[in-house]
């Protein structure tokens, strides 16, 4: 019975992680080296007389234009979770691309590695997210690497947060951190920066994530009221986002950190490379299993997931 309750776990972790990579539409910031690249520079190309919200909506006009990137993320979730993931991204057409996630630290980390799951592979396509778990979890599973998770079904997983992860895998795109700023109307400009070589411009403001939940996506009344008391219960309320503009109008770096119920959220994200070329394909029907159906096997439902 533990086992089967630890597989049910990882199959729940697997697909909000996924969200996770995505939130950063991101890349695995790799923290040494980066804070000394991130100087202060009055010398960039970025340093304009404009107003912080006039540079923000031409920034979000044009990372949304530009239609992918190469993505590098560094989230930590307090004493929960901590995870890094990186690759490719493209949002033309609802999101698509490879990104590898590995599990780095944490209480669920240490439920990952019970079953030899620390390190994964997901693939976004239009109608699915995938996500390749090890040879251990197959083995335990049904034989079959390959995970697939229907956006449909995703808005069955936790109610309220369920439907708000459905809609954010759909449509999370880097220019979404841009929103954010837009949105919390407490935008200031930090200054210019120089960010892995680049030069930029920091922007930074505070807002209130439930109310941005709202403002960003296409949540019913009802499940928007059900996001919002879980969040109160996670202990969210506010949430700071900094964000880096170079003299492109394109983001190239987010940290956004809020607090939670089991400690600090903290995520930075690199973004790269934009306009890079973009692939994902399904992966072989004969070594995939629906989350749906593995999750009835092994005894659970969907909405019983993260219990």
């Amino acid at each position: 019975m533990k086992s089967t309750s630890v597989r049910r776990m990882a199959l729940a972790i697997a697909a909000t992680t996924a969200l996770t990579g995505l939130a950063a539409c991101s890349s695995a910031g790799d923290s040494g080296g980066s804070d000394k690249d991130d100087r202060t520079s009055g010398t960039g190309k970025s340093a304009t007389k404009v107003s912080p919200i006039a540079a923000l909506r031409s920034a979000e006009k044009s990372t949304d234009a530009a239609d992918s990137a190469k993505v590098e993320s560094t989230t930590v979730m307090g004493s929960m979770m901590s995870m890094t993931a990186d690759g490719a991204l493209g949002w033309a057409d609802g999101i698509s691309g490879t990104v590898t996630i590995e599990y780095t630290g944490g209480t669920l980390t240490d439920t990952m590695r019970q079953l030899g799951t620390t390190k994964m592979e997901a693939r976004y396509l239009s109608d699915a997210y995938y996500a390749k778990m090890g040879d251990a979890f197959a083995e335990q599973a049904g034989g079959k690497h390959w995970i697939r998770y229907d956006y449909d079904d995703l808005a069955d997983l936790a109610g309220g947060s369920g439907a708000y992860l459905k809609d954010q895998m759909q449509n999370a795109t880097p220019n979404q951190s841009v929103k954010l700023l837009l949105a919390s109307g407490d935008v200031k400009k930090v200054g210019e920066e120089k960010v892995r070589g680049k030069d930029t411009t920091h922007y930074s403001g505070t807002v209130d994530v439930a109310d941005l939940a709202g403002k960003n996506s296409s949540l019913s009344e009802s499940q928007l009221a059900d996001l919002k008391k879980q969040l109160e219960q996670a202990g969210v309320t506010t949430e700071t986002v900094d964000i880096w503009v170079d003299d492109q109008d394109l983001l190239v770096k987010k940290v956004e950190k809020g607090q939670m119920a089991t400690g600090e959220l903290t995520q930075t994200a690199y973004y790269s490379d934009y306009g890079v070329k973009v692939s994902a394909e399904k992966p072989p029907a004969s070594d995939t299993e629906d989350f749906k159906t593995l999750l009835e096997k092994q005894g659970g439902s969907v909405a019983g997931t993260t219990s």
